[in-house]
């Protein structure tokens, strides 16, 4: 059987299957990024909230695909937890989450490929890897047109006073919020500080047509183009085709700024995983 994952920063999304597609299960964890989660945390967690639901015995090859798996060092983080899980494993592979994407938005064509979730990436892949990656830095310096981006905007105006009394009322109302100090106490003490500020981008999925919250995602959008996808060359010469739950729910607003930058939008969809599989049940 194989064990095919995708994971983001947020959340894991786990196949079992076989080869010819006829006993397939898809599993949820929590995404395992190991700039924020070391191999005990990992494994813990993976024994707790998936193996309890599945026979690790029977899984023959694991294709883990994740968000800041980009070096030797952070893929061996996850690869050792997940030899712990499934010891009887012949195969265990780890990769970015930005091969997976490209795996499953081009397969094995070549072309241009992003990630709009709670983080962002982009890349130029060959048709086997990544041949060209812009690095988006991360929430605290980078990932323009991310959820975390969006999320951030939104927030911070929501601090300064600068939404209108309805809309910050409504925001308020949405997340609890007692005070700026509620914010920054759960923003300086939570493990993952860029999931909190994705949570916010949830508002403007249920206020996408209030002039404010188009602004701010199509500027969002819009910084995320000029600072990372027209820094690739002959860009234009790509379609744009996006993995993410940002870039899918806001398609139409990422399409308009697509095309203002001489860009025609290809394949948007939300999650890589079925596709992925694909790919390695093809290989």
């Amino acid at each position: 059987m194989y064990l095919i994952a995708d994971s983001g920063s947020t959340k894991t999304d786990w196949c079992l299957t076989d080869k010819n597609q006829s006993n397939q299960k898809i599993y949820h964890t929590i995404g395992y990024n190991p700039y924020f989660i070391d191999t005990e945390a990992i494994y813990y967690s993976l024994s707790e909230n998936l193996l309890k639901d599945m026979d690790p015995s029977v899984v023959t090859e694991v294709y883990f695909y994740g968000a800041g798996c980009s070096t030797p060092e952070k893929k061996d983080i996850v690869r050792k937890a997940l030899v712990r899980c499934f010891p009887q494993a012949a195969t265990i592979f780890v990769g970015h989450d930005l091969l997976a994407t490209a795996r499953a938005l081009l397969g094995k064509q070549k072309g241009f490929a992003a990630i709009l979730g709670t983080g962002c990436n982009t890349c130029l892949y060959d048709g086997v890897d990544v041949s060209m990656n812009i690095d988006s830095l991360g929430y605290l310096l980078g990932d323009e047109g991310s959820g975390s981006y969006i999320g951030k905007k939104i927030v911070r105006d929501f601090m300064r006073g600068r939404l209108e009394p309805e809309l910050a009322a409504r925001f308020k109302e949405r997340f609890q919020i007692a005070d700026n100090e509620q914010i920054f106490h759960t923003l300086y003490s939570t493990q993952f500080p860029n999931r909190y500020l994705a949570s916010f981008c949830k508002f403007a999925d249920e206020y996408v047509n209030h002039p404010y919250i188009r602004n701010k995602v199509r500027d969002s959008f819009r910084d995320f183009f000029k600072n990372l996808v027209s820094k690739y060359p002959d860009y234009k010469d790509y379609n744009f085709n996006c993995v993410g739950s940002v870039g899918f729910v806001f398609k139409d607003i990422l399409e308009e700024v697509a095309l203002s930058f001489d860009m025609h939008i290809g394949k948007v969809i939300k999650s890589p995983l079925e596709d992925l599989v694909k790919f390695h049940l093809e290989d």
